[in-house]
């Protein structure tokens, strides 16, 4: 295959977390019986008027804010006409003319280099019906018909799926964190489609277009654009040509799928929406939106280094929501975060796991947390402590110290008496210590192990390990 450069563009659509759908006051849920969160607005009854949610517009700002978009002062919506099954009013209320964001940027990090994703405007516009195809028949759910969108669009500037994969990843970060929507992929409230065309050289214009719609997950869509570019690649060595066309990618065969062949540009005949006035956003407005936004990820991320948590954990926690949130509530506190992260992430996040639940619905408080995390810190709890009585920390009311008691655990914090303890191994293990002192690894672990041995789990582990190097000197 020859080499050509890609050109990738993204269009991202993002339901919007409001409790009520965009232009009515249907509830804007998921998962419910087909055509139960409906009204005579979101049917398109004749007549009907829209009336626009005051919090789609709050969400939309604050979107535009962290995507870095300048933001439209006076806006109006449009009407896109066309005809399709899903669309009874035979036209979709968007913004063609002023999208709320324009001009913003994400910033991804390729091998190693930060590169901005230009994101060319940002729009809010409603969603239509849910179409599913049954046999000869059609059905219609209007569930999500007028819940709130906003598409993100990029500028045609990134190079390959995994540019693409890394903005997604990004986009859906930011727009989780920052409450603007719950970004579940798999049940649609976040859809991606690729616009993908490639060219010899930087100087040529740009290449026939395919554009890719509604793949199901980040991961797909770095494959199909990768899939897609290779398929380009072939056609132009061999000399063909195509028109400009929509595709789908069909996980199946993990490949794209002609639906149809573009011949003639879309016309949609917008026109400004006579229904809704123009909106008008106020310093005002924006500057209470940005007070709304939480600790975005990048923040936290530097914030839990600085703190000294290991890179790989702080990653670990900014990729787990709930567990970022509660940490934060302690970040005023003294106490010793690189343990509480390890605490959190490693058997909090296991007995989670098993139990199915969050860590806000345990019984574990901020308090007790911070106690637990001082007792493993200064020695007073071993792990193997924590794993016998981590039930009763997470499902009982008593304190660390209530809990410990009542567990009868007395561990050895006495320095001479641990130091005494492991001169004795010392003695019984003459050829692990030589094996030691020969530069094989193996041993002092072996010695360790007897430690924890002869002291049944009663010493911290780090604080004999230390003592453990100073005798073996």
């Amino acid at each position: 295959m020859s080499n050509y450069i890609p050109t990738v563009g993204i269009e991202v659509h993002c339901e919007l977390k409001t409790n009520t759908k965009i232009f009515s006051n249907s509830i804007n849920g998921y998962g419910q019986m087909a055509n139960s969160l409906t009204n005579v607005v979101d049917l398109g009854y004749p007549g009907t008027l829209p009336t626009l949610n005051k919090e789609v517009l709050n969400l939309a700002i604050k979107a535009a804010l962290v995507l870095n978009c300048k933001i439209r002062r006076q806006m109006h919506f449009d009407r896109k006409n066309y005809f399709y099954p899903d669309n009874p009013k035979n036209y979709q209320i968007t913004q063609a003319e002023t999208p709320i964001g324009y001009d913003g940027y994400v910033e991804i990090e390729v091998n190693g280099k930060k590169k901005k994703i230009e994101i060319e405007e940002m729009h809010i516009e409603e969603d239509t019906c849910k179409s599913t195809h049954r046999g000869t028949k059609t059905l219609l759910d209007f569930n999500r018909a007028g819940v709130p969108l906003i598409e993100i669009v990029t500028k045609p500037c990134m190079e390959s799926g995994e540019e693409a994969k890394l903005y997604l990843e990004k986009l859906r970060e930011l727009l989780f964190y920052s409450d603007v929507s719950d970004c579940k992929i798999e049940e649609g409230s976040m859809r991606a489609d690729a616009n993908v065309s490639i060219r010899k050289k930087e100087s040529d214009p740009f290449g026939t277009k395919a554009e890719i719609k509604n793949i199901g997950s980040i991961s797909n869509v770095k494959l199909s654009i990768d899939k897609e570019i290779e398929r380009q690649a072939n056609l132009y060595d061999n000399g063909e040509t195509f028109l400009p066309q929509t595709r789908r990618f069909d996980s199946k065969l993990n490949d794209t799928v002609l639906m149809r062949v573009k011949e003639t540009g879309n016309d949609y005949r917008y026109f400004p929406e006579p229904d809704i006035p123009y909106v008008y956003v106020t310093e005002e407005q924006i500057d209470e939106v940005r007070k709304t936004i939480p600790m975005l990820p990048e923040e936290r991320r530097k914030k839990y280094i600085e703190l000294g948590i290991s890179e790989v954990n702080a990653k670990k926690l900014v990729g787990h929501r709930t567990l970022s949130d509660y940490l934060n509530e302690l970040l005023e506190e003294k106490i010793d975060f690189k343990t509480a992260a390890n605490l959190l992430l490693g058997d909090i996040s296991a007995y989670l796991n098993k139990n199915e639940t969050e860590i806000t619905k345990t019984k574990l408080t901020k308090e007790k947390f911070m106690e637990l995390t001082n007792n493993i810190s200064d020695g007073t709890l071993t792990s193997k402590n924590l794993k016998e009585i981590l039930d009763m920390v997470m499902e009982s009311d008593k304190s660390i110290a209530e809990i410990v008691k009542e567990a009868g655990i007395q561990n050895i914090t006495d320095n001479s008496a641990i130091t005494d303890m492991i001169k004795k191994i010392i003695n019984e293990n003459p050829e692990s210590v030589a094996d030691y002192k020969a530069g094989k690894d193996r041993a002092i672990k072996y010695l360790m192990g007897q430690v924890m041995k002869e002291s049944k789990g009663s010493i911290n582990p780090s604080m004999a390990m230390d003592i453990l190097k100073e005798e073996l000197k």
